[in-house]
């Protein structure tokens, strides 16, 4: 039996059944992990507490107690969210070995719900990236390879919790989503993610970049594996003021409902002038996809959406600029000694935050800045309110959008990493549901001429997940086996 081939719920039915222990499906999953360095998903480990959750969890069904959702599951944890007595970086030099003494809310949850987390997965540093390659930790691998056989990236932030994923080194991960870093590496992997409505997921615990636009979510093998994700994931905190206060659907349950009905909208600002062929073909076929599902296909209008980039590039970075203060080597972290305290900061920040993170701090703080702000912070925010407006009149004649995801499939290593402006294109699919809080998936749909992944993206109205799921889960059945070429690392 394989167990690394399975899919989340699968793996679940089959523990259940007493195939197969949840001993036996975490050893396996350790051995990948291990057998796939190269990859470098992996931050931290935490193997031999990985081992003593699974028996556990077998001794509950023996016991007939299994306690929920994700019973016996091993699952990845990308390193932004702080977990309880193991060694927490968002991918930084800056927070040294911190290992927090306390669990986010996000991990809390699936623990409630018997996962076993096997360790902490690579991302860019302090999420803020399009390619995985910022991390202090290295960058990231995709598990497929270029036609000239050259490494790939997996896409950012979340690229460690992709190809993971995507490589078979757990069932599902969880990973976060501030202009499309869940959606964007779920396409160029082969996986499937989604960003839940903001506010379905508590920040509390999960090292802040935009905290106005930050939202977790699941990546996972496919749309139902996601649903389950998400349903473990989500819930009301109290400790989180933007937490919503609101009961947990049953997203499973929608996955199978399909669209016949529905109004699809498809937004005709997200025609590109000079979006490649490969992906606009893509983007018709899932219209016909829908079509023949039962959909009814509207053509909507979302004028301001070529401001959704900049208005991004203005707002994430002064929020970061921010949160990012914390870290001065006061407290906890990297500390580098200088000639007194100003100069201790400066020297701090200047070895500990990256090259990306340092100039996204200098945009953020420029913006802000006294003779600016008006003029580039309070002016962006402005826009954000018209974007989500725009989503708002559109629901008026549809119930989702469907979108490509991306602008292209994943690049080699390297080829876009000196070019600020070219990596921040890669979110120009996703940046807009972050800006209106709309919750949106990535689904596998196709490959491009070289063999790669693409995927479409499904974006719902605020707390819609429901509709979200069926769509997504149309495009997967209608692309079927085609957006699942063979991975190089298999």
């Amino acid at each position: 039996m394989d167990l690394l081939n399975m899919t989340l719920a699968s793996a679940l039915d089959g523990m259940s059944a007493g195939e197969f222990s949840s001993e036996e499906l975490t050893r396996a999953h350790i051995a990948a992990v291990e057998a796939a360095g190269e990859l470098n998903c992996f931050i931290t480990t935490d193997f031999d507490r990985a081992l003593a959750r699974a028996k556990d969890s077998d001794a509950r069904r023996a016991r007939g107690e299994a306690l929920g959702l994700l019973e016996g599951a091993p699952i990845g944890v990308k390193d932004l969210f702080c977990t309880d007595g193991l060694r927490t970086t968002a991918g930084s030099k800056i927070l040294g070995d911190f290992t927090p003494p306390y669990e986010s809310s996000v991990t809390a949850n699936m623990n409630a719900q018997g996962m076993v987390a096997l360790g902490k997965l690579n991302l860019d540093e302090f999420a803020m990236g399009s390619s995985n390659e910022t991390s202090a930790f290295g960058p990231v691998i995709n598990p497929y390879r270029g036609p000239g056989g050259e490494k790939l990236v997996p896409g950012g932030s979340s690229g460690g919790s992709a190809s993971a994923v995507a490589a078979g080194l757990c069932l599902g991960a969880t990973a976060t989503d501030t202009g499309g870093s869940i959606r964007q590496p779920a396409a160029f992997t082969g996986t499937v993610g989604i960003k839940p409505t903001y506010g379905r997921c508590s920040r509390w615990g999960t090292v802040a970049f935009a905290s106005s636009l930050d939202q977790a979510g699941p990546i996972a093998k496919t749309v139902e594996d996601s649903a389950i994700l998400l349903q473990a994931m989500a819930g009301h905190d109290a400790k989180d003021s933007t937490s919503l206060d609101l009961p947990v659907p049953d997203w499973r349950a929608e996955v199978g409902r399909g669209v016949k009905g529905m109004r699809i909208g498809i937004p005709k600002e997200y025609t590109l002038p000079d979006m490649p062929a490969e992906i606009e073909a893509l983007w018709e076929q899932g219209v016909e996809w829908m079509r023949d599902a039962g959909a009814e296909i509207v053509e909507v209008s979302l004028p301001h959406t070529k401001y959704a980039l900049p208005v991004y590039y203005i707002v994430a970075p002064a929020e970061a600029s921010s949160n990012l203060a914390r870290y001065d080597g006061m407290r906890y972290g990297l500390r580098v000694e200088g000639e007194n305290l100003a100069d201790t900061y400066e020297r701090t920040r200047a070895e500990g935050f990256g090259a990306e993170v340092r100039r996204r701090v200098m945009i953020g703080t420029y913006v802000l800045s006294a003779g600016y702000y008006d003029a580039y912070y309070l002016r962006a925010q402005k826009v954000r309110t018209l974007i989500a407006e725009d989503f708002r009149k559109a629901w008026e004649q549809c119930d989702v959008l469907l979108t490509p995801s991306t602008p292209s499939a994943a690049f080699a290593v390297g080829r876009k990493v000196t070019d600020p402006v070219q990596m921040y294109l890669n979110d120009v699919f996703t940046v807009p549901a972050n800006l209106a809080g709309l919750p949106g998936i990535s689904v596998p749909a196709g490959v491009d001429k070289d063999g790669l992944p693409l995927g479409l993206q499904v974006i719902g109205k605020a707390l819609d997940e429901s509709s979200v799921f069926r769509a997504g889960a149309a495009v997967e059945a209608a692309a079927g086996g085609v957006a699942k070429p063979k991975q190089w690392w298999v």
